[in-house]
């Protein structure tokens, strides 16, 4: 008697769950397919790597295996592709400047390099899309042709003198201007140029060169090795300018092009990673972003750095 109960609870069991499952098959989240507007053009060998491991979810070219159309999956599939679109899509390239399309291929190649991209929850049931290393270098190889020409460069070096003109001459007429904030209520903290230099980068995909400064405190954790997690309260600003190269070869800092701050405070700020993200443009330290929510795009680039505590450049030794 107890084994024919228990034989009629598992059947309704299994009926119950497959009538759940039949229902939430009729919840589909649009996935609408826009049209190409512009394709982006590379070498056919590297647009083969991108449309194989990046398309389904950075362009307008989806192809749905039959397995990606059942939920839950789908629903899984259908968030990934909203969201890569988002970040990076492929079929509308001719929405971006020349300049912005080398930063968007330099920033997944990083992503690539770093094994954040495919998702690994997307190679599971993608293994094509995965990347070998010849992939890899194919794309490494590409991107490094991006790289501005280094040579003996006199536009940047009018571009820089006329800047510091101009900089200097908005200071004499207006010293006590207030002070710019991004979106998220971040303002511009000026006293960066008092910090000391922390660690130095260089986008070889724009010519310019990056210094990473620190407050105190970012300091003291890099000297006591206290770097992951950083401390509540560092403050790293990562400034960049354009790379000169001279005629004897000596490489300097041009044009100030922009500030980016990474401000520090796990409570404040834990729906950003316990980062608080702020961008400053040009010399008129313009805010960067339409919408507080640029802050995704910020944690986007840096999240395989999330084992170190979503910081790419480490301190250098003291």
């Amino acid at each position: 008697m107890n084994r024919f109960v228990k034989k009629i609870k598992t059947k309704n069991i299994l009926l119950i769950v497959l009538i759940v499952f039949i229902g939430i098959q009729f919840y589909r989240p649009e996935m609408t397919q826009k049209p190409i507007t512009g394709e982006i053009h590379v070498p056919s060998d590297v647009r083969a790597i991108l449309q194989r491991s990046c398309f389904d979810c950075h362009s307008n070219q989806t192809d749905l295996k039959w397995f990606d159309q059942i939920a839950p999956a789908y629903w899984l599939v259908a968030d990934h592709i909203k969201e890569g679109k988002k970040g990076l899509n492929f079929s509308e390239w001719d929405k971006l400047a020349p300049p912005a399309q080398n930063a968007k291929l330099w920033e997944a190649f990083n992503q690539i390099n770093l094994k954040a991209m495919p998702l690994k929850s997307y190679e599971l049931l993608h293994p094509e899309a995965q990347l070998s290393e010849k992939d890899i270098n194919i794309l490494k190889k590409y991107v490094s042709t991006l790289a501005p020409k280094q040579k003996p460069d006199t536009a940047k070096v009018s571009a820089y003198n006329k800047q510091y003109l101009q900089v200097n001459a908005m200071h004499a007429t207006a010293p006590n201007l207030s002070l710019p904030t991004a979106l998220n209520g971040i303002s511009y903290i000026p006293d960066y140029k008092n910090w000391k230099p922390i660690s130095t980068t260089e986008r070889f995909d724009n010519g310019t060169m990056r210094i990473i400064f620190g407050n105190d405190i970012a300091v003291k954790a890099a000297k006591e090795h206290k770097t992951n997690p950083w401390p509540d309260g560092t403050i790293l600003a990562k400034v960049a300018w354009d790379q000169i190269i001279d005629s004897d070869g000596n490489v300097t800092t041009g044009a100030f092009k922009q500030v980016e701050y990474m401000i520090k405070d796990s409570k404040k700020f834990a729906s950003t990673k316990g980062w608080g993200w702020a961008r400053f443009v040009s010399p008129k330290l313009e805010p960067y972003g339409k919408t507080p929510d640029f802050t995704s795009e910020c944690i986007s680039c840096h999240r395989p750095m999330k084992d170190n505590d979503f910081v790419f450049t480490s301190p250098i030794n003291h």
